[in-house]
This record gives structure tokens, C-alpha cells and sequence, in this order.
């Protein structure tokens, strides 16, 4: 089995210690493959603030992938921003700001939806959506096929929609027909899975919540994901595992399932 675990919207500057060790206790306990995080890192783009989300990721001790978020340039200091925006996450976590992953059961493709000329929104260029969908096209009929982005690209409150990712109509449509089984997210600190609508082939938005930071939303506790694949897990199904964390036990603990059934009857490639 593949066992993912994505952890989104830190905002190191803003963590909190014992959501920190409860995130690790699980992170030990369950023993994923990999770890994804999709941005906001850092709540303004420090040093310190990356060295110690680069510290934290380390002694987790799981290969990741991470991806910036608005929060990981610099709001303040205009002319970092515009002529070197991302240079404190390129020492914190490398230069790729779009990172890849692939294995026999999984393929994961990173996507900079970040600009330095947005404060909040962002978006996704044609080009982006051209290499991620020959990307996904090459994939093999065993591997979970997922894309992972920053800013939402379906949302379940009609407050929420000024932060979809724009271009994502266009992306979406591209990716659906390529392949593409999941689009990871973040940005607006709401854990949900949604099934996504007239689209060639089935395609879900997995969200997740604040992984460890103060900024959480009403209602929406610190949370991050699990997602299980092949294995013991269901014959071609994927489980997403949304776990909480209760501060009455200081743990993490499963809240709901999502279990999702990836089209592998229409060919891609």
C-alpha cells in the first residue's frame, strides 16, 4: 500500500507546539510514503520561519514534496518580492518550485500556482496545464494520479469562490481528459472532497484544513490527510482519511472517509 499524507498551510510563525507533536505522533505511527505539502509554509516568509518548517519536516523523517503558497513570498519587502520572491523557499526546500514524484503505484506533479504580482489568488498558466497533462498522459494504469496545487479549485460555500484558482476550468477539463485522479489544495483552511462536475472521466478536489497553526477557521479544527492506496485498501479505490485535532486529547484522531473509485476503463495516453 501507498500511504500519503498531506499536511497544508502550516504558517510556521503561527504554529503551535502541541498540535506539532501530535502531527509527529502520527506521522510515526502510520509511517507514509510520502508527505505533501501544499503551501503556505510560512505565515511571512522568513528565514527563520522556513528553517523551522525545514526542521520540523526533517525530523518527521518521510521524502516530501512541497509547494509554495502566497504566504511563502514576501508581502513587505516589494523589491524581494518582485525580483527574487521565492528565494527563501528555494534554501528552505529547493529550487524546483514544481516537484514531481513517481513510483509503480503513484505519480504526483506539483504545481506553482503562486505570483508575486497576486497578494492571495492564484493562477495557472497554459503552459503549466500543457506540461502537467502530458505528464499525466505517460502514467501507467496502476499509479494514483495526482496533481497538487495551493488555491482551491472547487469550494463548498459560495463565500469562498474569489479564492478559486483561476484557469481552472481550462485545467481541469485538461488534466480530467489526461488523467488525472485527484488535485490537492489548501489556501482557505477547510478540509472537504469533492467529486468534480462535467468532466470527461471522475476527478475529486481533496482539501485540507491548517495542519498546525492558529489561523483556524470556525468550526474547522487542525486537520491534515491521509490517503491510502492499493494494498490492503480496496481494489482500485482510494481512501482519503481526514483526521482532526482534539484538544481534549491532543491527538490527531480519523473523523470521515472518502472512498473515492478512480476511472481506469477509459485509456489515457
Amino acid at each position: 500500500m501507498t500511504i500519503l499524507l498531506q499536511i497544508s498551510d502550516l504558517h510556521f510563525g503561527t504554529e503551535q507546539a502541541p498540535v506539532l507533536q501530535a502531527l509527529t505522533a502520527l506521522a510515526h505511527h502510520h509511517r507514509p510514503d510520502l508527505l505533501l505539502l501544499s503551501g503556505d509554509i510560512t505565515q511571512r516568509a522568513r528565514a527563520e520561519q522556513f528553517r523551522r518548517a525545514r526542521a520540523f519536516v526533517d525530523q518527521l523523517g518521510i521524502p516530501f514534496l512541497a509547494i509554495a503558497g502566497n504566504h511563502d513570498i514576501p508581502l513587505f519587502n516589494l523589491g524581494t518580492r518582485i525580483l527574487h520572491p521565492y528565494a527563501q523557499f528555494s534554501a528552505a526546500f529547493g529550487d524546483n518550485l514544481e516537484p514531481e514524484h513517481e513510483s509503480p503505484e503513484l505519480l504526483v506533479l506539483g504545481v506553482n500556482t503562486t505570483r508575486w504580482y497576486r497578494h492571495k489568488n492564484g493562477e495557472v498558466s497554459p503552459a503549466q496545464i500543457k506540461r502537467i497533462a502530458d505528464r499525466l498522459a505517460d502514467a501507467g494504469p496502476r499509479q494514483l494520479r495526482v496533481v497538487m496545487v495551493h488555491q482551491p479549485v472547487a469550494v463548498q460555500r459560495i463565500e469562498e469562490a474569489h479564492n478559486l484558482l483561476r484557469g481552472r476550468a481550462e485545467a481541469l477539463q485538461s488534466w480530467a481528459e489526461a488523467g488525472a485522479d485527484l488535485v490537492l489544495g489548501g489556501h482557505i483552511h477547510l478540509p472537504y472532497v469533492l467529486a468534480l462536475a462535467d468532466l470527461k472521466r471522475p476527478m475529486w478536489a481533496v482539501q485540507a484544513g491548517t495542519a498546525v497553526s492558529s489561523r483556524v477557521r470556525a468550526g474547522s479544527p487542525n486537520s491534515v490527510n491521509l490517503l491510502r492506496w492499493g494494498g490492503s485498501a480496496p481494489a482500485g479505490r482510494c481512501l482519503i482519511e481526514r483526521w482532526d485535532f482534539s484538544a481534549t486529547t491532543h491527538a490527531f484522531a480519523c473523523q470521515n472517509v472518502t472512498d473515492v473509485q478512480p476511472d481506469r476503463t477509459i485509456k489515457t495516453g
